[in-house]
């Protein structure tokens, strides 16, 4: 697996525009150089895929300006992008002339087309939906039509007996085989983006978690021409980094990034995990490619699925229960702060109340392993419980409204006064980010152009 050393990732401290050396890689007793309050044309808060994927996407549009990339944690990539599947979705899902259609099909085609230029494995394995019952088999032609409709090419639908002969274990009454789909690892290629963003002359800046923003006194009305800089960005830790605009892009933490900004607290951000089960090595011959089922209306993003990994591996699942911490990958991992917020919402109330049924289904399934192969042996009757271990967990970023309904669509959103006229935070950039995340920067880079008149 690739791995980038966490000096690589250390500060390099440009001051303005008048840095022409090389990216350093200072030791970590260096850092607090941040104290010498470094200014940049534009910050981007969030050193997830599409923080990264948008840090890269404006310096390359735009050389002459100076970047940061500002990230609270001590490498980059740790979360969501480091823990999720790792599919390359062609784009079939999504209503046809939507946003998240157009940047899926794209984001695949743009990904491609990245990994072979920088040499980032990839498998293009394919995917089937499969229909395991007669009533989904009108959804799953819906899909085929769909996914026409949103040009993601070579799809077609096969039978029971071409199912076997792709995945020789897999039992279905029809599926839909997408060729194009493919796996890849997202961690590595965000950290790719990281090092096309440094190698432009970007500074990363880790260990920077932004905890307040405000306007400079220098720059009151009534002074000359005003600061320069007038944003300052606070960390945790009390330090400080000073620029003319901020990008965010703080996925599990987006609304609380708004909130401190004084821009609206809605969407909310409520974390849900997802555990996943892992195949034995040798029982990996069961699977070749992406196996999915045929989704549920009311859950889009939720089913369990077979998905091979760069590294061999295979893996089961996810569930979705609601997480009592925003980062919290294991069972009873529990915040309070994110706690509260979460059940003192109205929208996760709501939610609940809607969906109690499957939600305890849900944490059925997460607590007793027999429960999630008893669905994977719908798709291959020869699995068994003994076949698998625990994996590895992830969490989402899930938008919800008061109103207790999932937000699936892009949100971005600014303020007003000076504060507020120079950010924009990405809300929210649902499911598939990684997918999408170099169309999605050209999106908000187009979206700060506009904004800012960079």
């Amino acid at each position: 697996r690739h791995h980038v050393s966490r000096s690589h990732w250390s500060v390099s401290v440009r001051q303005g525009r008048g840095y022409k050396g090389q990216i350093q890689r200072p030791n970590r007793e260096k850092i607090p150089l941040l104290e010498h309050k470094p200014s940049f044309d534009v910050a981007v808060i969030g050193g997830g895929i599409v923080g990264l994927a948008s840090a890269r996407e404006l310096i390359l549009r735009h050389p002459n300006l100076t970047f940061t990339l500002l990230e609270k944690e001590k490498e980059l990539s740790l979360h969501q992008t480091g823990h999720n599947s790792g599919v390359i979705h062609s784009g079939i899902y999504y209503t046809p002339g939507s946003l998240k259609a157009q940047l899926c099909v794209r984001g695949a085609m743009l990904t491609y087309q990245y990994c072979q230029k920088k040499g980032v494995p990839y498998k293009k394995c394919g995917k089937l939906i499969v229909a395991v019952e007669r009533e989904e088999i009108p959804r799953l032609k819906a899909l085929y039509e769909r996914g026409q409709v949103n040009n993601v090419q070579d799809l077609r639908l096969i039978d029971a007996k071409a199912i076997r002969e792709k995945e020789s274990y897999c039992r279905g009454i029809m599926a839909l085989d997408s060729p194009n789909t493919g796996i890849v690892d997202w961690q590595l290629v965000a950290l790719t983006y990281g090092k096309d963003f440094q190698e432009a002359g970007g500074t990363v800046i880790t260990d920077f978690e932004a905890s307040d923003f405000k306007v400079a006194a220098e720059s009151a009305a009534g002074s000359a021409e005003g600061l320069k800089y007038p944003i300052i960005i606070k960390s945790s830790q009390g330090k400080e980094v000073r620029c003319r605009f901020v990008l965010t892009c703080g996925g599990l933490y987006s609304d609380r990034l708004s909130e401190i900004s004084g821009c609206s607290s809605e969407p909310r951000i409520i974390p849900f995990r997802g555990d996943y089960l892992v195949l034995k090595p040798e029982k990996n011959y069961l699977v070749r490619g992406n196996i999915y089922p045929v989704p549920n209306p009311r859950f889009p993003f939720l089913g369990f699925h077979f998905t091979p990994r760069m590294d061999g591996s295979v893996w089961l699942g996810p569930n979705a229960v609601l997480a009592f911490k925003r980062e919290g990958y294991k069972l009873f991992d529990f915040d309070t702060q994110d706690f509260v917020n979460a059940v003192s919402y109205r929208g996760v109330q709501k939610l609940v109340m809607k969906n109690i049924v499957y939600g305890m289904g849900e944490i059925y399934r997460g607590v007793f392993t027999s429960a999630q192969v008893k669905n994977l042996q719908k798709f291959i009757p020869e699995l068994s419980p003994s076949d698998v271990l625990r994996g590895p967990s992830g969490v989402r970023a899930q938008a919800l409204d008061a109103e207790g309904n999932l937000v699936d669509d892009f949100v971005f959103d600014g303020g007003k006064g000076e504060l507020g006229s120079r950010i924009l935070h990405v809300r929210n950039a649902p499911s598939p980010a990684a997918s999408s995340s170099l169309a999605i920067a050209e999106m908000i880079a187009d979206e700060l152009e506009k904004r800012f008149q960079l």
